[in-house]
């Protein structure tokens, strides 16, 4: 859970500045970009906590600048986090870019018009507008990260109390015999799922009834 919720925190700034980049960005690139940023949600999990491995390996860029101040990643907590960080960024960024490029430009260019900074633009306007789409991408972040499994396995191995998640632990006890361990485990994430969902309809529900009664 604290992996998840640290995960979902780091998820939820990153994938707003990266749709706000991309909805912008007018280049050629634009495609090559959106693609990058896209990739961790159609690679398979083992496949993504393999290029994990490849960067904060102690042979790997990212690892070798972490061992120049004598840290290491690797089978660590903090991995648990950037590997469900990695998986659940695409459903953020994707969720709202959509939001983003759904506004009204023509209320981006009367603020411009007005005199409006970029700054205030974004969190006044464009922020408060993209909320239901932020919001939905929060939640599917979060259920993302909780329910990651190869990536973070791959990277922050099993160990219990450190970075054994609830996946890795379905799977370690059904492994092991232990279904009924393993069925808590299930019911477990099924609930907290399952909560989170009813929550953010509940929610949607009433930001829909907020906006008719204002219409």
């Amino acid at each position: 859970m604290r992996a998840a919720i640290l995960a979902t925190v780091v998820t939820f700034f990153l994938g707003i500045t990266a749709a706000y980049f991309v909805s912008r960005y007018r280049g050629n690139l634009k495609g090559l970009i959106d693609g990058i940023f896209t990739l961790p949600l159609v690679l398979p999990p083992t496949v993504v906590g393999f290029l994990l491995l490849l960067l904060f390996g102690k042979n790997g860029p990212l690892g070798k600048l972490l061992m120049t101040i004598g840290k290491s990643v690797i089978f660590s907590w903090p991995a648990t986090v950037i590997a469900a960080s990695v998986v659940a960024f695409p459903l953020m960024y994707r969720t709202v870019r959509s939001a983003f490029e759904q506004i009204d430009q023509t209320l981006i260019y009367a603020a411009r018009t007005l005199g409006v900074s970029e700054w205030k633009i974004f969190w006044k306007i464009m922020i408060p507008l993209a909320w239901p789409g932020v919001a939905a991408g929060t939640v599917l972040a979060f259920a993302r990260a909780l329910g990651d499994f190869g990536a973070t396995l791959m990277i922050g191995g099993n160990i219990p109390g450190e970075t054994l998640t609830i996946p890795a632990a379905i799977f370690f006890a059904a492994e092991g015999g232990d279904m009924g361990k393993a069925l808590l485990w299930v019911i477990l994430i099924f609930l907290i799922s399952l909560i989170v969902m009813i929550l953010m309809n509940y929610w949607a529900d009433s930001q829909h009834k907020i906006g008719s009664s204002q219409r």
